[in-house]
């Protein structure tokens, strides 16, 4: 299968002792330099995902289609293994079932599902969450849904910062049973939490963003989380340059005179012009 070796990557991260940052990516350009910079594994965020492409805010307002398509993309771009923010599936238990069809098609090593009631019910201010039950069905649904065995799916719960400690507890050790590969968990709070976390579980975690006295990979690595993301910068930081860029040239500032901007030999490495090259001297008949 064309994207096994890519899942089986991802599967040997959570089997292994360390804990890694992922390189959070959102299209074919971030996906190439994170893999061109050595990263291991690619996030490709919710937030990021309707940023890049709807340009509007992380309300559960993209589509699976949307979303599906993007990872193509990516896919294609580059052969490092990602690891997608499913959200909710969208929709229920039997959507979720058709979300991971749709991602594991489109070259995703890993899909996270969480039991967040997304999109927000009417009213509410605040996240709520699915019952359990529900949560238990939608896990039980994402790994009927694959037909990849290597395909790595995630229980996700942002139970810790909604609920309580005990209500993550309770869920990640419900997900656990039945048969998600590792826990995602946002919202902790303390090593105490991510303590009480590890002691009553066994599957491989992951972090979705913690306080700094977390961020000590020797010590995450000793409580079993093998990945530990670090937010969403890079799509933060395109963001900002594409905005002083414009704001320069609409100010006038001359295109000579522009700082910060893609070196030509960064911008033929990214869009793999040596390999097009190559291979337009194969079979066009060009020379290289």
């Amino acid at each position: 299968m064309a994207f096994r070796s890519r899942r089986e990557t991802l599967r040997s991260i959570l089997s292994g002792s360390a804990c890694i940052h992922p390189g959070s990516v959102y299209d074919a350009i971030s996906i190439r330099i994170a893999e061109d910079l050595g990263f291991p594994l690619g996030m490709f965020g919710g937030s990021a995902a309707s940023l890049a492409v709807l340009g509007d805010a992380d309300v559960a307002l993209i589509t699976l289609t949307e979303l599906a398509e993007q990872m193509r993309r990516m896919s294609r771009a580059a052969t490092l293994p990602v690891l997608v923010d499913a959200d909710h599936g969208y929709g229920n238990a039997l959507n979720v079932r058709r979300t991971v069809q749709e991602l594991e098609t489109a070259g995703a090593a890993g899909l996270t599902i969480e039991d967040t009631l997304l999109p927000a019910a009417f009213g509410e201010t605040k996240a709520q969450l699915i019952s359990l039950e529900e949560g238990v069905g939608k896990m039980k649904a994402a790994l009927d849904g694959r037909s990849d065995p290597s395909l790595v799916i995630m229980g996700r719960t942002g139970a810790a910062s909604i609920t309580s400690l005990d209500d993550a507890i309770c869920r990640a050790q419900a997900y656990e049973a039945a048969g998600v590969d590792a826990l995602f968990f946002t919202g902790i709070k303390s090593r105490a939490e991510l303590d009480a976390i590890a002691a009553a579980t066994r599957l491989p975690v992951v972090l979705g963003g913690a306080p700094e006295e977390l961020n000590v990979l020797d010590y995450l690595a000793a409580r079993r989380v093998r990945i530990a993301l670090q937010g969403h910068a890079p799509i933060a930081a395109a963001t900002q340059a594409v905005y002083d860029t414009l704001k320069a040239l609409r100010e006038g500032t001359s295109p000579k005179a522009l700082k910060g901007l893609a070196s030509a030999e960064l911008t033929s490495r990214v869009m793999r012009e040596a390999d097009v090259k190559a291979r337009s001297a194969d079979v066009l008949g060009l020379k290289k």
